[in-house]
């Protein structure tokens, strides 16, 4: 047991060292933000926290500014345990020009689209001065604030740095779908929390699909009665929501999504379906045939009454209306809706979906608002005042720019499918290698990072929210310039841990999941093996014999792993420095690394023999034994310079190759660099 034990602090030390995560150092710590600010000049001072911390606030901010900053004391003492709580709460009274942090705001920010969030932070030894037009951009320079907090022999401080900042794109999301699986407000409000820890300003909600509409209609209670679940935010859980968002600086924009995925209307409003069919809420996921019948004038006269209620429950100028992956089966189907189509010259289905969005404009519009819907719409004959929102493809997002359309990116910021944060982070909405005008720049809203709930609970959304949405924040915030993913890693890595002291659960929610999978304390095996594992990405871990629904469990080892962990990335990037540049250090840490693995096996099917719902990650234990193994026989070659011959080389490989295969619909991520080891051995220098 002291051996696993030393094991595993030594596979801790290799995350320490390589991530650089020691906050003992000024020059890290500097180098600490995220998102990276527009400038940064460094003092050569600092700025220790005194007992007797003050804040003050000159201007004429939002009252949220004295919130915020009443809020920024509390966060700074429980960060460092400093006793700060002596100015109780900072009000219009506070106006000391000379108080240990004075923030200057002209006025107060409105929660639109294009707000000035600019500010400027100047840390000097004897004070620290946040200056913004309004108390949006003061609240983006207290976050920055705190990300600055440094530690030294003495203690706690803030070192001297000039900054001047301001985001790239004025539209900066992330889409939370709590109709899939529903999102309580909790979840809802740490999200926020999150949120505005990395500067994004937009929370867009979905809130209706096939297996649920999850808000309250007092126009149309049939709704929450019947195509809920029970489950659905009451109004004033909304005002809620929308209150704790504006505190934070973030919009919020609801989606009602039409006229496909609609479902959960239907169970309660049949009569406006396409095809007459007996209506109940949709248990699996995917995209289904029921659709609204827009040749039905009452369709028209449902929306008018409950987008105008939701339009004056959820204040923000945008309204999405989806609008995404109709099937046109029913539609089709149906001789009558075909007989309307042919009668007005429609060639296609998508001509229909065009004119019956351009039968909801007009509500949306006398109502204040501003449609958005996804990439379908974009179709012939829509006015140019909509918004489209892109996420089948970059194709789709330009053509709307080169139209006169405004657009949001989403496409290649769907957090749902697992993919990397590197991946995410060079994902840009106007890259190098694509020519737009200045004008059509100009259209370019921002983007969206989409959290689709199919795949996760309320236990599990955290884990793929965070950390790697601060990622795609820093990409719709920083300079196109900033794009240096091992920083970006680097910086990531502590960014999460701030994150979860705000009480974001993306790392605290495992340790009980997996004294829940292990079936007792001792969780040390599922440890290691869940470090270097991922859930299968894309849509492939709902494929196969076993189809995911809204009431499978979501208790798994494919629960339990997360996005682009850190080991593996931290192991890839060691094997790749070790091959470059053989030494004894890098020898040593990687041959530990491997033991560990080698070694788990047998311990994780002790775990297994209390715990039979791992039985479904028994290949993965064994495959990542085999691979260590594996890894250990090419270090040894490596080291003692012999050369393997072919059938040493094609068996090692033949391993690899299984180990590449899924289990518990998981894949080990150590596979590649490990096969780079063998390759090496065999004397193609790892190729």
């Amino acid at each position: 047991m002291k051996k696993r034990c030393s094991i595993i602090r030594n596979a801790l030390l290799i995350l320490l060292l390589l991530g650089r995560l020691s906050a003992s150092s000024q020059i890290s710590s500097l180098h600490n933000l995220m998102p990276v600010p527009r400038e940064l000049k460094t003092e050569g001072t600092h700025f220790g926290i005194p007992q007797n911390f003050r804040i003050s606030v000159t201007g004429s901010p939002d009252p949220r500014l004295y919130t915020e900053a009443s809020r920024f004391i509390r966060r700074l003492g429980e960060r460092t345990g400093i006793f700060l709580d002596k100015q109780g709460w900072v009000s219009r009274q506070d106006n000391d020009p000379s108080a240990p942090l004075l923030i200057k705001v002209t006025r107060p920010g409105r929660l639109k689209l294009y707000e000035d969030e600019t500010y400027s932070v100047d840390v000097k030894e004897q004070q620290i001065i946040i200056v913004a037009p309004t108390d949006l951009g003061a609240i983006h320079g207290m976050e920055t604030l705190l990300q600055l907090l440094s530690t030294d022999e003495e203690g706690y401080y803030f070192p001297g740095v000039s900054i001047k900042d301001g985001p790239r794109f004025a539209w900066r999301g992330l889409l939370l779908d709590v109709a899939l699986h529903f999102m309580p407000v909790e979840v809802i409000k740490r999200t926020l929390d999150g949120m505005a820890a990395v500067k994004l300003n937009v929370l867009h909600l979905h809130l209706c699909n096939d297996q649920g509409f999850r808000v309250e209609s007092k126009v149309f209670p049939q709704l929450q009665l019947r195509a809920s679940d029970g489950l659905y935010y009451s109004q004033e859980d909304i005002r809620e929501i929308i209150r704790y968002a504006g505190q934070r600086g973030i919009r919020v924009v609801p989606e009602f999504v039409v006229p496909a995925h609609t479902t959960a209307i239907l169970t309660a409003f049949p009569e406006l379906a396409s095809v007459k069919r007996k209506y109940t809420l949709q248990r699996l996921f995917g995209v289904f045939d029921p659709v609204l019948d827009p040749t039905n004038e009452k369709v028209y006269v449902f929306l008018d009454k409950l987008f105008t209620e939701m339009a004056h429950l959820f204040p923000d100028a945008y309204f999405h209306i989806g609008g995404d992956e109709n099937t046109g089966k029913d539609w089709e189907s149906n001789p009558k809706i075909r007989a309307y189509m042919k009668a007005r010259g429609m060639k296609n289905t998508m001509d229909l979906q065009t004119a019956f969005n351009k039968r909801i404009l007009p509500i949306l519009q006398k109502n204040g608002k501003t449609m958005m819907g996804w990439d379908e719409i974009l179709q012939p004959g829509l006015p140019k005042n909509i918004v489209i929102e892109s996420w089948r493809g970059k194709e789709a997002f330009y053509s709307s720019l080169k139209k006169g359309y405004r657009a949001i990116l989403s496409n290649g910021y769907y957090i749902d499918l697992i993919q990397p944060a590197s991946f995410h982070y060079l994902n840009d909405p106007a890259p190098d290698s694509v020519t737009l005008s200045p004008e059509e720049i100009s259209r370019i809203l921002g983007g969206e990072a989409t959290m689709w709930s199919e795949m996760v609970t309320p236990e599990t959304v955290d884990s793929r929210i965070w950390p790697r949405t601060a990622a795609i924040a820093e990409r719709l915030w920083s300079p196109r310039e900033i794009k240096d993913t091992d920083d970006m890693y680097r910086r990531l890595d502590i960014i999460s841990l701030q994150l979860e002291a705000l009480g974001l659960r993306h790392e605290s929610f495992k340790p009980e999941m997996m004294r829940r999978l292990a079936n007792g304390y001792d969780t040390k095996a599922l440890e290691v093996l869940v470090s270097v594992i991922e859930p299968l990405k894309i849509y492939e871990r709902n494929q196969g014999d076993t189809m995911y629904s809204v009431f499978s469990p979501f208790t798994k080892i494919a629960d339990l792993a997360t996005p682009d962990p850190p080991l593996p990335r931290i192991f890839r990037r060691e094997v790749d420095l070790f091959l470059k540049d053989p030494g004894p250090g890098a020898e040593k840490s990687i041959t530990e690394q491997l033991l560990i693995w080698k070694d788990n096996h047998a311990h994780f099917m002790e775990t297994v023999r209390s715990s039979p719902e791992l039985q479904e990650a028994v290949s993965l234990s064994e495959n990542l034994s085999r691979l260590a193994a594996a890894g250990l026989a090419a270090m040894e070659m490596i080291h003692n310079k012999k050369k393997a011959n072919g059938e040493w080389l094609a068996e090692q490989l033949a391993i690899t190759a299984g180990a590449s295969e899924q289990g518990g619909r998981c894949e080990l991520q150590v596979v590649n660099p490990i096969e780079k080891l063998i390759k090496a051995a065999a004397g193609d220098n790892g190729q």
